[in-house]
């Protein structure tokens, strides 16, 4: 290879055909490196890279431009987990189960290749690449474009904070990393010192690679506030510059979801006043103080939350932490983020963080009963936000969802061990954690589809297809515009959400209680319309007693079921 301009060295090399296995060797050292823009490593992290002809794909949805944002429900999926064979071509054969669900949008947990054939996989080492476990380049276009034809954008999370560790082989190529600035992962990458251009430009046309290779929807960006830039441009703006180039390039809607812990509203504004550029951001706000609400021993782990106030204030605002004192930082903390419309928020009960990161993996149907599951998803698809369900949510999957990985690095995985160990010594629990680098935890973590046909959880199930088909025929639950939203407690236990749309009104009473609560109707109620009642004995636990009454108007005063959603339109 010859030297170029900025550092580079090039090579123009003729008849290699696909499939061509190969290395890199640099400063005449006699060892073989993995390419760091590799697109397939057939044989692992430390294996050759294989070239990978993008050109031949016989694309079948040139029609597919995308759907609006805001139209969107996701569907946060692993893909080692979704079925038993754990790969992109068995994904196929249940999408259209998700379309019958209501589901127009997936969201993939990372797919570059990490070491090991499973593994949540935010340790990935090449951001071009596909995990060779999931399958090939071509599967995951098979899987896109089966996707499309059903009507289901494509969303891929990405990780631009860190790489590796196992089988990180781009610091021998230049200074991709700096000691500038340290993450919870090691070292930073270099987005804004010497010879940072090129790391720039890396990872912003990674993302435009996504885009125009594999013509996905969209990217979900993991902890945006690890990618550490004080350069005038910073490096999420460079990125939104490049996507603009992309999307008038091809004439198709591409969004950026971002993971933020900032709490600041610059991360979904324009970069014209100052922001990043992304087109909405997780809301953990909104999943702590709903979570807390169902789940009293959830304050625990989220003892800033609590209150019934504070889950009026994620709906009617976004952030609830706004630059008042927070006990877990131990110092003031947010900004404001009243009056951004609601379609810049993605909302959940469940995602992989907040299952995974749990001493047992335990999802909500594992410490909840079946009303509080009913509740929860009620308040999640009828807020005026974007929602996004985990796998496996839909129909109250209770198999755990455990942190798992398969290093090579006898060390590498001690030191994951005592980690996770560590992190959960708070906890007081007498469970023990299962390894994470064991075989039967990554199986245990799989879902079991069959669960979605039979008792509760058909019932469940058939609870989330009515809710999303509310939130799709409803013009009421398709107007982000927070000034459209009123919400007010009553009693420490109930939450009165009220959602207009030009003379059309919808209420939701949300009851926290364990007991019946009585509350006063808004004004301008009369004449009301019952839409859904979470009480009513079509809803309940099959086998399980008449429980909870349906809800019941007196006058002006309507009696609610204990934990129980009720929901009415008016004009």
């Amino acid at each position: 290879m010859q030297p170029a301009e900025a550092g580079y060295f090039e090579l123009e090399a003729t008849q290699v055909p696909p499939g061509t296995t190969y290395f890199y060797q640099l400063d005449e050292e006699d060892k073989d490196l993995p390419d760091p823009a590799s697109q397939y490593q057939p044989e692992g992290v430390h294996g050759p890279s294989q070239v990978v002809d993008h050109a031949g794909y016989p694309w079948q949805d040139v029609a597919w431009r995308g759907r609006p944002f805001r139209d969107m429900v996701l569907y946060e999926l692993h893909v080692g987990t979704f079925t038993p064979e754990g790969t992109f071509a068995a994904i196929i054969p249940r999408l259209d189960d998700l379309v019958a669900t209501g589901i127009n949008a997936i969201e993939l947990m990372p797919v570059s290749q990490v070491s090991g054939s499973r593994n949540w996989g935010y340790d990935g080492v090449y951001p071009y690449s596909v995990q060779h476990s999931y399958g090939t380049p071509e599967d995951l276009k098979c899987l896109v474009d089966a996707c499309h034809q059903r009507g289901i954008a494509v969303f891929l999370d990405l990780v631009y904070n860190h790489m590796g560790p196992e089988g990180s082989y781009i610091g021998a190529y230049g200074p991709y990393f700096t000691k500038q600035y340290c993450t919870p992962w090691g070292d930073a990458l270099n987005f804004d010192g010497a010879w940072s251009d090129g790391v720039r430009e890396f990872f912003a046309n990674n993302a435009a690679f996504w885009a125009t290779q594999y013509h996905l929807d969209g990217l979900r960006l993991d902890a945006i506030h690890t990618v550490y830039d004080t350069g005038a441009v910073h490096f999420w703006e460079y990125t939104h510059d490049t996507l603009k180039r992309v999307r008038e390039q091809t004439g198709r809607a591409f969004y950026l979801i971002a993971e933020s812990d900032l709490n600041s509203p610059r991360v979904i504004q324009s970069p014209e006043i100052g922001g990043y550029g992304f087109e909405a951001q997780w809301l953990d706000d909104f999943h702590h103080a709903l979570y807390v609400l169902l789940n009293e021993r959830g304050r625990r782990r989220y003892e800033d939350f609590g209150s019934v106030e504070h889950l009026a204030k994620a709906i009617k605002e976004g952030y609830v932490h706004s630059g008042d004192y927070v006990k877990f930082r131990k110092k003031k903390f947010g900004r404001s983020s009243a009056g951004i419309a609601g379609d810049h928020f993605v909302v959940f009960t469940h995602n992989h963080d907040q299952v995974g990161n749990h001493p047992r993996g335990q999802r909500w149907a594992g410490v909840m009963d079946f009303e509080r599951l009913k509740l929860g998803a009620a308040v999640m698809l009828l807020s005026p936000y974007v929602p996004m369900l985990f796998m496996g949510e839909e129909y109250g999957e209770d198999n755990p969802f455990y942190y798992f990985v398969s290093h090579s690095d006898p060390a590498l995985v001690e030191a994951v061990r005592k980690g996770r160990k560590e992190e959960f010594a708070g906890f007081n629990s007498d469970f023990e954690t299962p390894d994470s680098q064991g075989e039967e935890t990554f199986q245990s973590s799989k879902l079991d589809w069959e669960k979605r046909k039979r008792g509760k959880h058909a019932v469940l199930l058939k609870w989330y297809q009515t809710l999303i088909r509310l939130r799709r025929e409803e013009e009421v639950l398709q107007n982000f515009d927070k000034n459209a939203v009123d919400v007010r407690t009553e009693q420490e236990k109930v939450l009165v959400i009220r959602r207009r749309s030009g003379q059309r009104t919808l209420v939701c009473f949300c009851n926290f209680a364990d007991e019946e609560m009585v509350v006063s109707l808004p004004n301008g109620a009369e004449g009301m319309e019952k839409v859904l009642d979470s009480g009513e004995s079509g809803w309940r636990e099959p086998g399980q007693p008449n429980g909870p009454s349906r809800a019941g108007v007196t006058g002006d005063r309507l009696t609610l079921a204990p934990v129980s959603v009720v929901v009415y339109r008016a004009d």
